[in-house]
């Protein structure tokens, strides 16, 4: 399978429409610490990976030339570990996007979605004419906030979104933090 991009100890792999009838995307969605911060923890149905999810994962931005979403996979293992966004927000503009990930449970912990993060941001700032990366998540989850620091971005701001479901944590309401490229240049 081609490989898009690697890191230390991760590969990231675009998906395929394979990856449907795979069982590591049911898992994934399957599994409600996972989902907790995301849908509150609800099962998602193979059907709903198969017409919405998987669609979204195969989607081509020709802004930047390539996917928003990629699959990824230990490196000496080749184990499924979860996927990673780094997708524009503006379909024809690479200028802005937005960075995200999900891994199993057996991933956390590990540094992996910190080590995929920044091989992304670093790919984008270098090749793909971003200007700014940001990411967003809900206040309470402190976890996928350590990660977006460690990854070099910086709080922004707390919003409340309007969201057709409330879950959880969700009366505090979300935080976006982001990196710019000149940001990231001082830093390099």
């Amino acid at each position: 399978m081609p490989v898009f991009l690697e890191a230390e100890r991760l590969v990231l792999r675009p998906f395929t429409d394979a990856d449907a009838d795979a069982e590591h995307l049911l898992a994934l969605d399957n599994d409600p610490e996972v989902m907790r911060f995301i849908n509150g923890g609800k099962p998602t149905s193979r059907e709903t990976i198969r017409t919405q999810t998987l669609p979204r994962l195969l989607h081509d931005y020709a802004c930047l030339g390539t996917r928003g979403y990629w699959a990824a996979e230990d490196k000496a293992t080749g184990t499924f570990l979860g996927w990673f966004e780094f997708r524009p927000l503006d379909e024809h503009s690479a200028a802005v996007v937005e960075l995200g990930y999900r891994l199993n449970r057996a991933a956390w912990g590990k540094g992996h979605a910190t080590e995929g993060s920044r091989v992304l941001i670093d790919k984008g700032f270098r090749d793909f004419g971003v200007e700014r990366v940001t990411a967003n998540t809900m206040t309470v989850n402190t976890r996928s906030r350590r990660v977006m620091e460690r990854a070099g971005l910086s709080f922004l701001r707390n919003f409340t979104g309007d969201w057709p479901e409330t879950i959880e944590g969700s009366e505090q309401g979300e935080v976006e933090y982001e990196l710019t490229l000149p940001d990231w240049a001082r830093r390099r």
